[in-house]
């Protein structure tokens, strides 16, 4: 198969590293790549929001599966327009994007279908978000409604805080558009979860469970980021959970948005707070996460390319029962980044050190703000690398990333020492 990966994060690095183990794999591209995806994959120079590009190249090279990384392209209709050119993609369309692309669209639909999940507002008008604020319990938790790169939540522990937010999302517009509407969130306690399924519709293959680390600083303090890190399995994720998850989150879900006639075909992600009363949904995402994937997928035995195909053609059902098997060791991935992120940081740093890090026995380093500048590999984004490790177990695998992490240099380089500690005392 002649295969195109959308996408240049750490997360398109992951999925391209594991879709270039397969069997049927002729040819990979991804588009725009970065480089560490130019080692294993052919890089094209089109941008995702470049739908129409995206189409053409995949036509002209006979791209037989397109594999849609971020969310954005779904939620601008990527889906629907291969589809209506006869190319088979995997990745959500426009409609069942709107699961992630509207915060206050997937809080409505899993309240009218009786899905766990924290009490919630909606507001459209400044006014009456500041009005609601000023006299609500905090503390509480302020959303953008639209796609903000994982950056637009803000957990407010005091009410000074929490019209901070407001100002930050509705009046400096911080994140344009997806700021036209907010979500007040009651602020739930417990430890958080990414659960991911792929489905297509009528079969759900679950992968494994994953922690994902949003704020920025050690302690989980800071402003939220895209992820410092991630590690798999979490071991408070016990198979208990995991069936109510799938029988009062996943399955009703994914009917609910049947019932729509929003039919969901490709990666859902469930953003789960695991709460006294029981697990609850603080998101649901519509693709791969980042950095979650990239642990899971070091985890994971089997044809992914495989399984993605099938599912594109709503065919999961075929997949044989032992075609996906689990490792049952640890992996653990530290983001490292540049420094500022995820405000304003600086680019075209050379980064050393990698080939010593690749060296180790069970350790990836998946490029997500790289490129090359000759044979350098400079710096070109806030999050810089994924240095992803397995292990027998979890510290293992912790001790293995943060050795390989500490072969890394780079101008501003910075990162959290703290991924997957507090999981080695539970």
């Amino acid at each position: 198969m002649r295969v195109l990966v959308v996408g240049g994060g750490g997360r398109e690095h992951a999925l391209c590293w594991k879709i270039s183990q397969s069997s049927l794999l002729e040819k990979l591209y991804c588009a725009p790549g970065n480089a560490g995806t130019a080692a294993i994959a052919e890089n094209v120079d089109i941008g995702v929001g470049d739908i129409g590009g995206l189409c053409r190249f995949a036509k002209d090279a006979g791209i037989d599966l397109t594999v849609v990384g971020p969310e954005a392209p779904l939620a601008a209709g990527i889906a629907d327009e291969f589809a209506r050119e006869g190319l088979l993609v995997f990745g959500a369309d426009r409609r069942a994007a709107e699961l992630e692309a509207s915060k206050a669209f997937a809080r409505k639909l899993m309240r009218h279908h009786s899905i766990p999940q924290p009490r919630f507002e909606t507001f459209a008008s400044y006014q009456a978000a500041r009005a609601y604020l000023e006299e609500c319990e905090v503390p509480v938790v302020v959303k953008a409604d639209g796609l903000a790169a994982g950056k637009g939540a803000f957990v407010c522990t005091s009410r000074d805080a929490a019209l901070e937010a407001l100002e930050a999302i509705m009046k400096e517009r911080r994140f344009g558009a997806a700021g036209d509407r907010i979500v007040v969130e009651e602020f739930l306690e417990g430890e958080e979860v990414s659960y991911m399924v792929i489905t297509d519709g009528k079969t759900i293959l679950p992968l494994e469970p994953a922690q994902d680390f949003k704020r920025a600083f050690d302690g989980d303090t800071g402003p939220n980021t895209g992820g410092m890190g991630a590690y798999s399995p979490p071991p408070f994720f016990t198979e208990r959970v995991r069936e109510e998850v799938e029988r009062r989150i996943v399955v009703p879900i994914i009917h609910a948005m049947s019932r729509q006639k929003r039919p969901f075909c490709g990666l859902l992600y469930a953003g789960l707070i695991l709460t006294k009363e029981g697990p609850k949904v603080l998101e649901f995402n519509v693709r791969f996460g980042d950095p979650e994937t990239q642990p899971v997928l070091m985890r994971m035995e089997g044809d992914l390319l495989k399984v993605l195909h099938l599912c594109a053609q709503r065919r999961l059902d075929e997949l044989g029962q032992d075609a996906v098997v689990w490792r049952r060791d640890a992996a653990v991935c530290v983001v490292v980044a540049s420094d500022g992120y995820p405000g304003k940081y600086e680019t075209g740093f050379k980064i050393e050190g990698l080939e010593q890090a690749e060296k180790m026995e069970d350790v990836v380093v998946f490029h997500a703000g790289t490129r090359l500048d000759g044979r350098d590999v400079v710096t070109a984004g806030g999050r810089v690398l994924g240095v992803t490790a397995r292990g027998r177990d979890l510290s293992e695998a912790r001790s293995r990333a943060y050795e390989a992490v500490k072969s890394i240099r780079f101008k501003g380089m910075r990162y959290r020492t703290d991924i997957a500690l507090r999981a080695l005392s539970l």
